[in-house]
């Protein structure tokens, strides 16, 4: 049975009910929480370190077998020899291209998404707060010129209503699955943007994040707040280490303790945030 949700994206495995779960969390991407709301990291450091040397590496060599290739196209010398190598050099050249053309966006993703690229919820005022790296998702089309803004970054605030869950698979043989939040236009299932929510995880089907988060918002009582890397009482030390230094904007940090819609329409109009 396919994805309710259109258009259906690459690599669907299943979506995933909204409520609360009884399976408390078992998962360490949990960095804070408190009564109002919480942070899950979505970048581990080690994957992160790992991944972006690697993307380093294929950025360095697709783009030296792009000249290589260059170089099999332009030989005619020899009268034999020049149709097969300029045959082989345009294979070779387009194949590159489509490497760097891939590689490239995931370099700035792993080289850019700092600090575990944290993703808030308030379970207070039903929003939900991202700031990360532009490339930090999985789309393959990008425009060219965001290839010259390495440091591009969205920060937007979403409607928990809008976000539904589901779950991706890479299709290989290690059967990683990631939990993909779809963001749809109020009451449909028509999909505008997509957010990662947990990424590469072992194991398809594993949904602890998603579990823990639905039972945030509605207060059940599986959703222990000091289950996080930081306890709900030091949240000064979560915000010095996760948001302070990122960017995110004055009026989205205070938001995360808006406890009403009233308060959080009161720090919008004081910042002079307009929808």
């Amino acid at each position: 049975m396919p994805s309710k949700y259109r258009p259906q994206i690459l690599g669907w495995f299943g979506d995933l009910d909204k409520g609360p779960y009884s399976v408390p969390l078992h998962d360490d991407r949990l960095s804070y929480a408190n009564n109002t709301y919480c942070a899950f990291i979505r970048q581990d450091h080690n994957d992160q370190i790992f991944y972006g040397c690697l993307h380093f590496i294929v950025t360095i060599l697709g783009s030296i077998s792009v000249v290589g290739s260059c170089t099999f196209i332009m030989d005619y010398d020899n009268p034999d020899r020049g149709s097969m190598l300029c045959l082989i050099g345009i294979i070779g050249f387009i194949t590159c291209c489509l490497t760097v053309y891939y590689a490239v966006p995931q370099l700035y993703h792993y080289l850019f998404s700092r600090y575990g690229s944290p993703i808030i919820f308030n379970r207070k005022t039903g929003k939900v707060y991202v700031n990360e790296s532009y490339f930090f998702n999985f789309k393959f089309l990008h425009h060219p010129s965001v290839f010259l803004q390495p440091k591009k970054r969205r920060i937007k605030e979403y409607d928990w209503n809008d976000l539904h869950g589901v779950i991706i698979h890479n299709m290989s043989r290690n059967a990683l699955s990631s939990t993909v939040l779809m963001v749809c236009q109020p009451g449909t299932h028509q999909v505008i943007d997509h957010i990662m929510l947990d990424p590469m995880r072992a194991g398809a089907g594993s949904t602890f994040v998603w579990g823990w988060i639905n039972s945030f918002m509605v207060h059940y009582k599986s959703a222990n707040i000091d289950d996080g890397e930081y306890k709900s009482d030091q949240e000064a030390e979560f915000k010095a280490h996760r948001i302070e230094g990122e960017g995110w904007p004055e009026w989205m940090v205070e938001a995360f303790n808006a406890t009403s819609q009233e308060e959080l329409a009161e720090i919008k109009q004081r910042h002079h945030i307009t929808e």
